[in-house]
């Protein structure tokens, strides 16, 4: 039996401490939708006028304290404040700091530990979907801590694997960023290359010479789009271009075993529209052939759980997930392209927000929205040259493409995280030294009895 105390986690980390923010004031708020489950980082913030809410500040960690929330993990550490910066965030959260017997970074990966979570869950009180933890019991639960030194190392080998995570992530978005630029200026602003090779052949997608629009190409007005637009670019409605096929209706139970066929779903996609790893789901029901989907097909999402519109319409690209048979499921639709649209051009489209301000008034429903397909085959807009498309195609794939390496090597950085969590914290694995410099690949671990909860 190794050497951690057990301690009241109350006595170990403080709930909710106490802080000032002037009530009518301005300050920074989090609120529940700025976590994402499973994700240390806070994705965003507000500014709003403070009425009430836990306070927080750096080094803090903000638990979910309501049903589904904190069972799907939603709980982050506080580290996009300035120096000595109070915020507020939703009245569902816990706010814990580590006191004088624990790190603060050590209290975060606590707090998203199976154990933690196991205790928090256990201290819900409440009606049926509406459950609370009741803090007061969370707080007398005993936990071992190790002493702080190691409670340090423990926290530097999984923050260097979040922090790593984090890098990838910043990359895919500048990625995503680069090629949204390209299609502005290109579709939007039409300033798109107009170098002699514009009608030539796609094999090498570097573009060169003047922009059309700002270089004086000419422009002709349109009187279906009340605007100009580039002589000789083509009006079209969608419908004239496209396919639709719908993805497969599925029970919690034929995607209850993590086993099966993998199934693109709502929770694959981003805010942005871009393919999201770790929201795949996997289906062991039957499935007509017609219903298998491929990477590289473009996908939208049909339906939004979240009331107003933030994924419903928007595009992603099927990535290379390994298996020559995928399915999506219900709330998706694939996108099939005929010979004058571009699967890349259409998906950043998709995900535009003149088109999603377009679309989002196609889609109704009440707990659930639903999007009517008409709606994307009624949009009415200028159709480019196919090789113009063609030439931004392929610039975008590489972009594509590498973003899609970089999400599997999260991917596996986010399974090794995770399957040292739970052993770090019990004691099953502990760390052999301490050197800040220490690489990824390098970490030194011995195993060790492990730590009795019970």
């Amino acid at each position: 039996m190794i050497n951690w105390r057990k301690i009241n986690i109350g006595k170990a980390i403080a709930f909710n401490p106490a802080e000032s923010i002037a009530k009518g004031s301005i300050a920074k708020k989090i609120p529940m939708a700025s976590l994402t489950e499973f994700q240390r980082k806070i994705n965003s913030y507000e500014l709003s006028e403070y009425k009430s809410g836990p306070k927080f500040r750096n080094c803090d960690t903000l638990l979910s304290k309501i049903t589904p929330c904190l069972e799907n993990g939603k709980t982050a550490y506080v580290d996009i404040l300035q120096e000595d910066e109070v915020a507020f965030g939703s009245s569902e959260f816990i706010v814990l700091r580590s006191t004088d017997q624990t790190d603060s970074e050590f209290v975060y990966y606590l707090a998203i530990s199976p154990t933690f979570r196991k205790r928090a869950i256990s201290c819900m009180e409440g009606t049926s979907g509406r459950k609370r933890v009741n803090e007061n019991t969370l707080k007398y639960y005993e936990l071992p801590f190790p002493e702080l030194n190691e409670q340090k190392q423990i926290a530097k080998v999984l923050s260097d694997l979040d922090a790593k995570i984090e890098v990838n992530n910043k990359i895919n978005a500048e990625l995503e960023a680069l090629a949204k630029t390209i299609y502005d200026y290109w579709f939007v602003q039409f300033d798109f290359p107009t170098s002699a090779d514009y009608a030539a052949s796609v094999e090498k997608p570097e573009m060169t010479g003047k922009p059309y629009k700002s270089s004086g190409g000419k422009m002709v007005y349109n009187e279906e789009l009340k605007r100009k637009i580039p002589e000789g670019w083509e009006v079209s409605t969608l419908e004239n271009n496209i396919e639709f096929k719908r993805g497969i209706s599925y029970t919690s139970k034929s995607t209850a075993s993590g086993e099966g066929i993998p199934m693109i779903n709502l929770k694959s996609f981003n805010l942005d529209g871009s393919y999201r790893i770790d929201g795949l789901k996997y289906y062991n029901g039957k499935v007509n052939k017609n219903k298998y989907i491929n990477s590289g097909d473009l996908l939208i999402a049909i339906t939004d759980v979240t009331r107003n519109a933030d994924i419903i319409g928007k595009g992603i690209i099927v990535p290379s997930i390994g298996d020559d048979q995928m399915v999506a499921s219900c709330d998706i639709s694939s996108v099939i392209c005929n010979e004058k649209l571009n699967k890349h051009y259409l998906r950043h489209l998709f995900n535009s927000e003149y088109y999603h301000n377009y679309i989002k008034h196609f889609a109704s429903g009440t707990l659930v929205l639903h999007l009517d397909l008409n709606g994307v085959n009624w949009y009415k807009d200028v159709i480019p040259p196919i090789n113009l498309q063609d030439k931004f195609g392929q610039l975008v794939d590489k972009y594509h493409s590498k973003g899609e390496l970089i999400r599997k090597e999260n991917q596996k950085l986010s399974e090794l995280r995770d399957w040292l969590l739970p052993m770090l914290m019990n004691g099953q694995v502990r760390v052999a030294h301490s050197d800040e410099n220490q690489d990824l690949g390098d970490l030194g671990m011995v195993a060790e009895e492990e730590v009795n909860y019970k």
